[in-house]
Formats: C-alpha cells, sequence, structure tokens
C-alpha cells in the first residue's frame, strides 16, 4: 500500500473519530468570556507590534538606498 492511500485513510479515520465524540456537559463561567477576550486582544497587539517592526524595516531598507544615490542629492542644490 503506498503512502498516500495509508495517509487519506488515516485522515479519513481521524475525522470519523472527531465527528462520534460525545458532547460535554461542561460549564463555562462568565470570566471564561473575559479571559478568550483578553487572548483575542493580546494576540491582536502582538500582531499588530510585529506588522508594525516589519513594516519600519521595510521603510528604512528603501531610505538607505536613496540616501546611497548621490546624484539625487546634487539635482536638488541646481
Amino acid at each position: 500500500m503506498s503512502t498516500t492511500v495509508r495517509f487519506v485513510r488515516t485522515v479519513a479515520l481521524a475525522l470519523a473519530c472527531l465527528t462520534l465524540a460525545q458532547p460535554a456537559h461542561a460549564y463555562l463561567d462568565p470570566s471564561t468570556a473575559s479571559m478568550v477576550i483578553s487572548a483575542i486582544v493580546g494576540l491582536l497587539a502582538t500582531l499588530s507590534l510585529a506588522l508594525k517592526t516589519f513594516w519600519y524595516k521595510i521603510k528604512s531598507f528603501f531610505r538607505k538606498q536613496q540616501d546611497d544615490n548621490p546624484d539625487a542629492d546634487e539635482s536638488e542644490d541646481f
């Protein structure tokens, strides 16, 4: 049996097991919602900081290329 067929059968079996799970009769208290909201806000803050840092690195890379071009500075003097 090839590895692809074996992989497809394993994934199908895993999905079948997940669909047959019994319902959990669990209690979620009100603080659970605030914990989830705090996690989402923290994730968004982390992603925005990473994006901002990455954006500034890109901007500084292109500014260095403009500063290295001496012809651009000479044309402004005349």
